[in-house]
């Protein structure tokens, strides 16, 4: 086994997770005309890849002790390698649903063993593992959209696009293929499945699964929309926003690639705590402006203050509920994929109803909640002598 090997197949397959989200984005217009979809149907596939993604991760976890992390690793690399190659070759509707499906499914499938695979090979050091590993989503996006991009300038049409998924797709098989896992924490550690189960009781877990809907909504809500917003309110005719959209992520990644250590060494509790009112400062200014440059630094601030808040979510239900192993991650992170897909629709609701300008502000009491709900469990800690890590006998 060769933990740095394995970590390093994880952040490709991650890579893959996300620019299918980039690319798909980048190509639904040409799914529009090209199948002649109505609007309904547009919605159909986009929300497969969502709930393929959140219910596979959800499914996929329990899974992880039962058929172990390398069979699920496996089943993702067959499952993307064959969803892009159904996608181009698809002739309806039907089956252009069902490809979107198999993508969803395997990037689920990803998240179900890589968040689980990361956190037993590192598991003195989860948190700062997993924000490392999880750059690599924010990074993908980047590399997605701007391959898609510089694809349209030279005159590549959409299933060029969809090819370039490949690429990440066959490394990462490549390099996961022959490598051997080891057994998740929990199983190593001898942790029945009632036992398991059991951990989702606590109630710190349950407010802590709580507020994975309401970072997910936070981080990844808003990203389907500034971008087409700040076209409308920017009345951009170059379609600029999608130049926003790389900034924020790629700001995204060189925060969680290079300043990892950050959650530990405030505690990922009172990083929530500090970041929150960045989050939600960056949301109201997005209602309080009507240039480029404030629009951009709105921007800013909400990358900043949510950078690092899927990952740190994962290493605290990892430290300390060590005995939840790969079910509770796939809990959380389900939840976190579900709340996005539910962010959007009611996004939507709060644009048709009030405008486009008030979406964000809106948004930004999410924030304010985490903020308040954040301060308790950062209070309880420090009563208790401070934020503190479970340990599973096998651990060490």
């Amino acid at each position: 086994m060769h933990p740095t090997r394995l970590f390093r197949a994880s952040c490709v397959a991650l890579v893959a997770t996300s620019m299918s989200f980039a690319i798909r984005g980048d190509i639904m217009g040409d799914f529009e005309t090209v199948f002649s979809l109505t609007a309904t149907e547009v919605g159909w596939i986009s929300g497969a890849a969502f709930w393929g993604f959140g219910l596979s991760i959800l499914f996929g976890g329990p899974l992880c002790d039962v058929l172990g992390m390398r069979t699920l690793a496996r089943l993702a690399a067959v499952s993307h390698i064959g969803g892009t190659l159904l996608t181009i070759a698809a002739p309806s509707f039907g089956v252009l649903f069902v490809a979107t499906l198999v993508i969803g499914i395997a990037n689920g499938l990803v998240e179900a063993f890589a968040n689980p695979l990361v956190a037993t090979l590192f598991s003195r050091d989860k948190t700062t593992q997993l924000v490392a590993l999880h750059a690599w989503f924010p990074g993908g996006i980047v590399i997605g959209g701007l391959l898609a991009y510089g694809c349209t300038q030279i005159g590549l049409g959409w299933q060029a696009k969809m090819l370039l998924l490949l690429v990440p797709s066959a490394v990462y098989t490549i390099m996961f293929w022959r490598e051997n896992f080891p057994a998740t924490e929990s199983a190593a550690a001898g942790v029945s499945f009632a036992g398991m189960f059991a951990e989702i009781r606590r109630p710190l877990f349950l407010l802590v699964w709580g507020c994975m809907w309401l970072t997910a909504a936070t981080e990844l809500g808003p990203g389907q929309w500034v971008a087409n917003i700040f076209n409308e309110v920017i009345d951009s005719g170059t379609q600029a926003g999608v130049i926003l959209l790389v900034w924020v992520n790629g700001l995204m990644y060189l925060m969680r690639q290079f300043l990892g250590q950050i959650p530990h060494r405030m505690s990922p509790t009172l990083l929530v705590v500090s970041t929150a009112p960045i989050a939600a400062l960056g949301l109201f200014l997005f209602g309080q402006t009507t240039t480029a440059p404030m629009w951009f630094l709105a921007a800013t601030l909400l990358a900043i203050g949510t950078a690092f808040w899927w990952p740190t979510m994962l290493g605290i239900t990892s430290e300390r509920f060590p005995a939840g192993g790969a079910l509770l991650l796939a809990i959380v992170g389900a939840s976190g994929s579900i709340s996005t897909a539910v962010s959007g629709p009611t996004m939507g609701w709060i644009n048709d109803t009030y405008g486009a300008p008030a979406v964000l502000p809106v948004w930004a009491v999410l924030p304010a909640m985490l903020f308040g709900v954040f301060v308790l469990i950062y209070l309880g800690d420090r009563a208790k002598g401070g934020y503190h890590v479970e340990r599973l006998p096998s651990a060490g």
